[in-house]
């Protein structure tokens, strides 16, 4: 019964925390696309992304991941027969890259505060699709677990990664068409 409770908790928080990883970097493309702005309205809205992005990050998003962590290891400690799946050893290494990218999007939190971050918003809109990618895995070898295929599901993996940065050079091409300035 515990297991499940660890579990439910495990998947709410979860989804906390892929919301919040979903959020950072959209919030960053605004602003970085702030500095187009007039110095004046620049400096409004630096300040105002910069309270926006340091409450998602400390609000939300970082408990829940630590969350998601703690739940995940009481599982693990409940059920320790899940250690000796590889489905599970891929599966941790897909956790541990987007525990990577989630510091990674703290230390560019921190740049976009301090105004020393070099990104342009085209760039971080194809850092926004890493995360996607990485729960992408992630569901599909949780769900599939050893039927899964993996040449298949890299190649799929793959293919979705091209339409992504196809569907970010669209979008591109769209707002151009707009009159909008794109970097």
């Amino acid at each position: 019964m515990l297991y499940l409770y660890a579990k439910a908790i495990h998947i709410i928080f979860v989804v906390c925390w892929m919301a919040g990883l979903f959020y950072m970097p959209r919030l960053f493309i605004y602003h970085t696309e702030a500095k187009d702005r007039t110095p004046q309205e620049y400096q409004i809205l630096h300040k105002q992304f910069s309270l926006m992005e340091n409450r998602l990050w400390w609000v939300i998003t970082t408990p829940a991941m630590y969350i998601t962590v703690a739940s995940a290891l009481l599982m693990l400690y409940i059920n320790p027969g899940l250690l000796s799946m590889g489905w599970m050893h891929i599966k941790l290494t897909f956790v541990l890259g987007l525990i990577a990218y989630h510091f990674i999007s703290q230390r560019m939190m921190f740049k976009l505060r301090d105004e020393k971050l070099s990104w342009t918003s085209n760039q971080l809109r194809m850092w926004n699709e890493v995360s996607t990618l990485i729960l992408f895995a992630i569901v599909f070898l949780v769900v599939l677990k050893s039927s899964f295929n993996w040449a298949f599901g890299v190649l799929g993996l793959l293919g979705l990664g091209v339409l992504l940065m196809v569907l970010i050079k669209l979008y591109k091409k769209y707002r151009r068409s707009k009159g909008e300035q794109v970097d």
